[in-house]
């Protein structure tokens, strides 16, 4: 029992540390003037930070080959130089990088996540296989604490001055990126490793409540997604209480189906190519983030005042909102289908 919570506390870490993609705004800017990129170059290079899930099939291929811990310091390596690199380029310890390889260090730091990733899921579906939606749950949100994290992390260790610049502020988060992954991976690598899935009957107690009154996971996402849909024709309305309710029910559905997520994958797929099946399934995220992206763009620059170059207002993204709303009408509309199709597997195992 006291390893399986061990274990746990692993995954809460390393997810705690693991959402270095979020700081990307920190230190763009900096990119920008440097490379004297544009608006355009700027936002593939932000989508570049996704896209290293598109890769992220390969960490499930090696997690079922190598060991998990091993598994962890790869990922913890490919982040030391996809970060790592970009640091010395902004401490003028290198030269010159052009564009094209900072795009794909973007994409490698990208990547690295997806293997740290890779690993708690692995344990804690193998953890706590009977409450997998719990554990996982548990460990996921924690992904949304790491800019906060990271935030306190650079006031501790680079505390701001007056003279501080955008450029100091940069580097900081740069070089922790690189370095604070590795440095918790190290440390958990001992402890991040599969219990016996026996043991874990011992908790299904603890949450037979939860385990009975909990809907399949089709069925939690179609529900789960009529909110968000609701929240995107709310935007259209222009006060402020709109805004803040709208991005805070925004917020917590997307979380839910990232945790949501990985059990129905299990569920479907089962937990043997796991590793692999979820890697692909999250490819959705770089592909949607760029396709969305880029058409939200192209909406916006419709809009812009010829006058001054810039749109103001709800009405500049009043088409984008409507776009999305109906666009998660259409997803809990084929959660349904999904739950329909597997009523009768949910209904066995019950």
């Amino acid at each position: 029992m006291a390893l399986q919570w061990l274990i746990l506390v692993g995954a809460i870490w390393l997810q705690s540390i693991n959402g270095t993609n979020s700081n990307f705004p920190a230190y763009s800017s900096e990119f920008k003037r440097l490379l004297s990129l544009s608006q355009l170059q700027l936002n593939n290079l932000a989508f570049a930070s996704d896209a290293g899930k598109l890769l992220g099939f390969i960490s499930g291929v090696v997690a079922s080959h190598l060991p998990l811990w091993l598994v962890l310091l790869i990922g913890s390596l490919l982040g030391l130089v996809g970060y790592g690199v970009q640091y010395l380029f902004l401490s003028d310890h290198i030269p010159f990088l052009s564009y094209g390889i900072v795009f794909l260090l973007t994409v490698l730091s990208g990547n690295s996540i997806c293997w740290i990733n890779t690993v708690c899921y692995m344990i804690t579906i193998s953890t706590f296989p009977f409450d997998r939606h719990v554990a996982v749950g548990l460990t996921t949100s924690y992904i949304g604490l790491s800019a906060e994290i990271y935030t306190d992390l650079v006031s501790v260790f680079f505390p701001s001055s007056p003279s501080s610049s955008p450029a100091e502020t940069a580097k900081a988060y740069l070089l922790l990126n690189s370095v604070s992954p590795l440095v918790v991976c190290v440390f958990c690598a001992p402890i991040v490793r599969c219990a016996n899935n026996g043991e874990s009957r011992r908790l299904e107690g603890g949450f037979v409540v939860m385990s009975k009154c909990m809907a399949s996971t089709p069925a939690s996402i179609a529900t789960i997604m009529a909110p968000m849909s609701a929240s995107f024709f709310l935007l259209l309305n222009k006060t402020t209480l709109s805004l803040y309710i709208s991005t805070a029910v925004i917020g917590l559905c997307t979380g839910a189906i990232t945790s949501i997520a990985v059990s129905t994958t299990t569920e479907l797929f089962g937990a043997k190519n796991f590793s692999v099946n979820h890697n692909i399934v999250v490819a959705n995220i770089p592909i949607g983030s760029f396709v969305f992206g880029n058409a939200a763009a192209l909406l916006y620059r419709s809009k812009i005042n010829t006058e001054d170059g810039r749109c103001m207002g709800t009405e500049c993204y009043q088409t984008t909102f409507v776009i999305w709303g109906f666009l998660c009408l259409f997803g809990s509309f084929l959660s349904i289908i999904l739950f329909v199709r597997t009523k009768k597997m949910y209904a066995q195992r019950l």
